[in-house]
C-alpha cells in the first residue's frame, strides 16, 4: 500500500510517501519558523496562509522524488487534528480533495499517533506494549501503549506543556523563537552547581507533570539577576543550565515511574522535545540500570513532518479504516478516545 500524508496542524508543511512495503519513497518539509520568530510565537492566521502556499507545490515535488503517479497511491492521509483550525483545514481539504479526485480512501490521522509511531519507522522498532512519553510544544503526554489505537493516559501536563515551558523561558532570557533548541545550546556553557531549580509534582505519588511553576521560578531568578536586559552571557547560559536540568529531571523522574507501574520493558519517547540531547543521555542512563530498553524517532522525525502522517495513515488503512464524508478537524482531540485497531 503506497499512501501520500500530509501534515498541516501548526507551523510546518509536510508531504510524504510512505510504502508498507519499500518504506519512506519521498518528503519534503517547508518550516515557517522564520516568519513567526519576529512575533515571538506562532500566529495562526500567518500560518494557514503559508499552507495554502506551500501544500501543492511540496505534494508535486514529493511525487516527482518518489517517482510516484497518483495512480499509483493507494490512500491519502491527513492530520485532522489537534491543532490551529484554520491550518488543518487547509490540510483536510487539501488531502480529501486529492483523494477524491483521485478515487482513493482517505484517512484522518491523529497527530499525537503520528509522533507516537513514529519509531516504528526505524530499523529496530518497538513492538507493542510500551510507555510512550510525547512531549512537544502543546503536550506532555505519559502513554500506556498497548497496541495500535489502544491507548491509555497515564500521565500528562496539568499546565504548560514541556516544549511550550521552554520557549517561555527562553523569551524570558531574550533568546527568540524557537527557543528550546536555544536554550539546549546554551545550557552546554552553563554552570550546574550556581542555581538549582524544582522539579515540580516529583515530591508526591503519580504521573502528572506541571511546568508553570518552573517558569515562574525561572522568571523570578531572572529578576533577581536585573531583569534579561542585565544578565550576562554567563547568567544566561547558567539560568539555561538550571532550567533544563529541571525540566529534564521532572521527565526523568515521570518515565521511571510509569514503567515501574506498568511493568513494561521499553519506552518511546517522540514530539520536538525528544530531541533534546540531555534529555536522551539521563532517560537512556536512567532505563539502562532498569533493563528498559528506550526507542527515539530520527532527529528529522521528532517535530512535525509527513512521514509520521503517511505511516500513521497506511496502518489505519490498511485496517480498513476510512474517513467519514464529512471533512472534519478537531482542535482539541484526547488521543485516548482514537478507536483501536
Amino acid at each position: 500500500m503506497r499512501v501520500l500524508g500530509i501534515e498541516s496542524s501548526c507551523d510546518e508543511t509536510g508531504v510524504a510517501i510512505y510504502d508498507t512495503e519499500k518504506g519512506l519513497l519521498g518528503q519534503a518539509l517547508f518550516s515557517q519558523i522564520d516568519m513567526h520568530a519576529r512575533y515571538g510565537g506562532v500566529v495562526p492566521e500567518l500560518a494557514s496562509r503559508d499552507h495554502v502556499r506551500r501544500v501543492l507545490p511540496l505534494i508535486r515535488q514529493v511525487m516527482d522524488e518518489a517517482q510516484t503517479g497518483a495512480e499509483q497511491l493507494d490512500g491519502v492521509a491527513y492530520t485532522a487534528g489537534p491543532g490551529l483550525a484554520g491550518a488543518l483545514l487547509v490540510g483536510a481539504g487539501v488531502a480529501r480533495s486529492l483523494a477524491f479526485g483521485w478515487g482513493i480512501p482517505a484517512v484522518a490521522v491523529h497527530h499525537m499517533e503520528g509522533h507516537l509511531l513514529a519509531p516504528l519507522l526505524e530499523d529496530e522498532a518497538p513492538d507493542f506494549p510500551f510507555v510512550a512519553l510525547l512531549v512537544s510544544g502543546g503536550h506532555s503526554l505519559l502513554l500506556d501503549a498497548r497496541g495500535l489505537g489502544d491507548y491509555a493516559i497515564i500521565g500528562e501536563s496539568v499546565d504548560d506543556a514541556a516544549g511550550e515551558a521552554f520557549d517561555k523561558a527562553a523569551k524570558m532570557m531574550g533568546l527568540g523563537y524557537p527557543g528550546g533548541p536555544r536554550i539546549a545550546a546554551l545550557a552546554q556553557q552553563g554552570n550546574p552547581g550556581r542555581f538549582r531549580f524544582p522539579r515540580p509534582m516529583t515530591d508526591r505519588p503519580g504521573l502528572d507533570m506541571s511546568f508553570s511553576g518552573l517558569k515562574t521560578f525561572t522568571l523570578n531568578t531572572i529578576n533577581d539577576l536585573g531583569g534579561a536586559e542585565a544578565l550576562s552571557e554567563q547568567d544566561r547560559a547558567d539560568v539555561a543550565r538550571a532550567f533544563e536540568d529541571a525540566a529534564v529531571d521532572t521527565l526523568v523522574i515521570k518515565c521511571r515511574r510509569a514503567v515501574e507501574q506498568t511493568g513494561h520493558r521499553r519506552l518511546v519517547m517522540a514530539g520536538g522535545v525528544s530531541a533534546n540531547g540531555t534529555l536522551r543521555e539521563r532517560l537512556a542512563s536512567q532505563m539502562d540500570k532498569r533493563g528498559v530498553r528506550v526507542f527515539y524517532p530520527a532527529p528529522q522525525y521528532c517535530t512535525d513532518n509527513g512521514a509520521m502522517i503517511a505511516f500513521a495513515g497506511a496502518l489505519r488503512l490498511q485496517a480498513g479504516e476510512q474517513a467519514a464524508l464529512p471533512i472534519e478537524v478537531r482542535a482539541r482531540w484526547p488521543l485516548d478516545q482514537l478507536a483501536s485497531l
